[in-house]
């Protein structure tokens, strides 16, 4: 496959260097004093869709709710196969590319030379991949894993008591508690997201096609792309993202307003959860105005500024040889019980694979034309070998070690302490009544609220400037207005969710959208090594 003519019609070039020219497939218009620069049908069908989407949501809460729920419990039991095994082959090929002589491959041609530093890098890399999540659930799926190990024997919340009864047991449930939390966190979701920005990064720095997801797929579908097969693709892959992020959205606004009750008493409710919408998305839209250099990368290193304070707080203040020498073995009880829970086919446990693994799996995928487009977008002049190391690789140990630090830290609260504020807390709460149990807990809760809020914000900024591009037909600069109409869905959408169903219509959304584009990063590896393998190394 060669790619000299790999050119959308009217000759369009490479947009990270020209931008797009207005040709057939594109609409220039102008309302007024704004501009919009709309790839046709991508943005007409897209916007025309979500537009009624939230409407319809927003109009029949009820008959939403219903839907939701039964479309979330339709996928996950159906397909909760599928989406594990596409898990498993999304690592096995990204740590193939590493140990092959295809990661000698650099981004952007033999020359090119990396646009940012490590540290900033790093910091895009994980505000964009995990935020929110890693707040989310950092003290609640380890202890609702670890609890769910352990036998009521009393009937009530006030006796945990090991299963069976025998010693040592709640030592290996914490083990098990925290591999799987790992599971979820580790490899796998950083493989999703290295393989969707390998391609985009491959087929846009390297052979010169649009920053789209249709591009990916032109060692397949060749000229075809650019016609109806990859409107389809752009197209699902704008549903995806939209409705991964307001999944993320959604669960943000939740925490939020569960960390503003438990310290200032802002009671939780809906019209709080809409309002803290409505204003993190305002701060959001000027984010996006300000750019993916002076918005987004700046928000990012605040991001991990607070988050290395509050991991660092939580390691000096709550258990500190527990945590420290837990990262080791948490480790090696990924090690032990990675091919165990990593197995599609032939498990008993529905709960866990169905409900967990199967709906992360789905979320991950639903997130990674957001996620991969936009480490794409920062890592042009890294080679292949170097890039999915670090994406996979680094990433992963921070998220166990963020893990182990809070679920750590919540395990020991229970076990040493017999505190249970936590275990009977809301998901969205636990965080908070962790920090409770420790020092200088308004402070602590207070950087904990506003973690929570910044990682909203860079999400939905660059979510936002992520579909504005896909849309534009892959041009990196579009007009303003369009940015800030994606912005403003974003919000919208997460609204109408909550309401329509909260955190069920949520997943339910995220995993609709999540199984057909798992479909699409299958055949993305295929692409790449096809790719790869045209390049001089």
């Amino acid at each position: 496959m060669t790619y000299e003519n790999a050119v959308p019609p009217e000759g369009q070039t490479n947009p990270i260097k020209t931008g797009y020219r207005v040709g057939q497939d594109n609409i220039a218009s102008r309302f007024g004093p704004i501009w919009f620069d709309i790839h046709n049908p991508v943005f007409v069908i897209s916007g025309l869709g979500i537009i009624a989407f939230t409407v319809l949501t927003i109009l029949f809460p009820d008959r939403a709710s219903e839907t939701f729920t039964l479309l979330r419990d339709t996928v996950t039991s159906r397909f909760d196969w599928f989406f594990l095994a596409a898990g498993n082959v999304f690592v096995v090929f990204c740590l193939f590319l590493i140990v092959s002589p295809l990661g000698r491959v650099r981004l952007g041609g033999i020359d090119a030379k990396p646009d940012y530093s490590y540290p900033g890098w790093f910091a895009m890399l994980f505000a964009a991949g995990m935020g929110i999540g890693l707040m989310f659930y950092g003290v609640s799926e380890p202890l609702g894993h670890f609890a769910a190990s352990f036998a009521d024997t009393a009937g009530s919340p006030e006796s945990w008591a090991p299963l069976g009864g025998a010693p040592g047991e709640e030592l290996a449930s914490r083990r098990l508690a925290m591999a799987a939390t790992i599971f979820h966190w580790a490899l796998h979701p950083w493989a999703i997201y290295a393989v969707v920005a390998l391609a985009l990064a491959l087929f846009s720095f390297n052979k010169g096609l649009p920053l789209s997801i249709r591009s990916i797929f032109y060692p397949i579908l060749g000229e075809r792309v650019w016609g109806w097969w990859g409107h389809a693709i752009d197209i699902l892959a704008v549903f995806a993202t939209l409705f991964g992020l307001a999944t993320s959205l959604g669960i943000g606004a939740e925490q939020a307003n569960a960390g503003l009750e438990f310290l200032f008493g802002l009671p939780v409710t809906d019209t709080s959860k809409v309002l803290l919408i409505v204003g993190i998305t305002a701060v959001a839209l000027v984010s996006v105005v300000a750019g993916l250099d002076a918005g987004v990368k700046r928000l990012s290193e605040i991001n991990m500024m607070l988050a290395a304070a509050l991991l660092l707080f939580i390691v000096v203040a709550g258990p500190t040889l527990t945590i420290l020498t837990g990262f080791f073995g948490n480790l090696v009880a990924y090690g032990q019980y990675l091919l165990p829970l990593s197995n599609p086919i032939g498990r008993a446990d529905d709960n866990f694979r169905q409900g967990w693994t199967a709906f992360y799996w789905a979320w991950w995928i639903s997130w990674s034309p957001f996620v991969g487009m936009f480490i794409a977008r920062v890592s042009r002049g890294r080679t292949v070998r170097e890039f999915i190391t670090c994406v996979l690789i680094i990433p992963s140990l921070v998220s166990v070690f963020w893990m182990t630090a809070f679920g750590g830290t919540a395990v020991t609260q229970l076990l040493v302490d017999g505190y249970q504020g936590a275990t009977g807390a809301a998901l969205e709460l636990q965080l908070f009544m962790v920090l409770q149990e420790l020092p200088l807990t308004a402070i602590a809760s207070f950087i904990g609220i506003v973690l929570v809020i910044v990682f909203f914000v860079t999400s939905s900024d660059s979510g936002s400037l992520v579909i504005d591009t896909i849309t534009a037909g892959g041009k990196v600069n579009a007009p303003l207005p369009q940015r800030i109409f994606w912005c403003t869905f974003e919000g919208l959408v997460a609204i109408a969710l909550l309401l329509g169903g909260g955190l069920t219509a949520l997943q339910a959304m995220a995993v609709s959208t999540g199984l057909p584009f798992t479909v699409v990063l299958l055949g993305a590896c295929y692409a790449i090594f096809k790719g790869l393998a045209s390049e001089p190394r």
